[in-house]
This record gives structure tokens, C-alpha cells and sequence, in this order.
């Protein structure tokens, strides 16, 4: 485990000293991010004319909202790998049997082959044989 970290964040203009076993810069980028919407909420005319608790609550259903959106994509980008992970698998079976069947026709061709040509010289010398036999 990681050594506990110790960092000053500026949020919504207030030092804050966050602690935790993560980096001083994932620290700073937590601390950005919730600055970073309390900005762009507080462009919002809407927003700003809200009650402080209310403000609060809304970028806290915001920021949970985005927090439930990236982990369905992960859940979803998660299904993708292992749907992907199977077809490649289902792809290297399919690759093996074919590798397979392709021997086993090259020995058959092989095999084949070798009977032409069997056939081929049993012929040559049956027509020397009839050649002779006419003599």
C-alpha cells in the first residue's frame, strides 16, 4: 500500500487538506473537477438564485450523476471486452479446426498423389507389356 498523502486543495475559493493513499495530483485533478462545475453551474441564472443548500444539493446530484454515467459505460465498455475476448477466442478455434482439416487435406492430396503416380507407372508398363505382347 501506498504512503498516506497530505495536500492543500483549493475549493470554491476555500484551502481545504484532503488526505488519502492516492497521488497529490489525482488530489488536485478531484479537487478541479468539483471546481470546475461549481463554475459551470454558477453560470447558470437559475442556479445561482438558489438557496446555498439547494446549490449544493444540485452540483451533488450532478457530480453523482456523472459518477453512475462513467461506471455504465464501464459496464458497458466491460461487456464489449468480453464479447470481443470471445469472439477472438470462438476466431482461434475456428483458425486450429481449420488448420487442421487443411493437413488433413494436404496428406489426402499427398496420399492421392502418390496413388496417380502409382497408377501413372502401373500404366506405362502395361502399355510396354501390350507393346510387347504385339511384337
Amino acid at each position: 500500500m501506498s504512503a498516506k498523502t497530505d495536500t492543500e486543495v483549493i475549493i470554491g475559493g476555500k484551502v481545504f487538506t484532503l488526505s488519502g493513499y492516492e497521488s497529490e495530483e489525482y488530489l488536485q485533478r478531484v479537487a478541479s473537477y468539483i471546481n470546475n462545475k461549481m463554475t459551470e453551474y454558477g453560470k447558470v441564472d437559475s442556479f445561482r438564485r438558489q438557496p446555498l443548500d439547494t446549490q449544493n444539493v444540485l452540483l451533488q446530484l450532478n457530480i453523482a450523476d456523472d459518477y453512475f454515467k462513467a461506471k455504465k459505460q464501464i459496464s458497458l465498455l466491460e461487456e464489449d471486452i468480453q464479447s470481443k475476448e470471445k469472439e477472438l477466442y470462438d476466431l482461434k478455434h475456428e483458425l486450429i479446426t481449420s488448420q487442421i482439416k487443411l493437413e488433413n487435406t494436404e496428406k489426402s492430396v499427398k496420399s492421392l498423389q502418390a496413388e496417380i503416380n502409382e497408377n501413372a507407372k502401373k500404366m506405362i508398363r502395361m502399355e510396354m507389356e501390350l507393346k510387347d505382347a504385339k511384337k
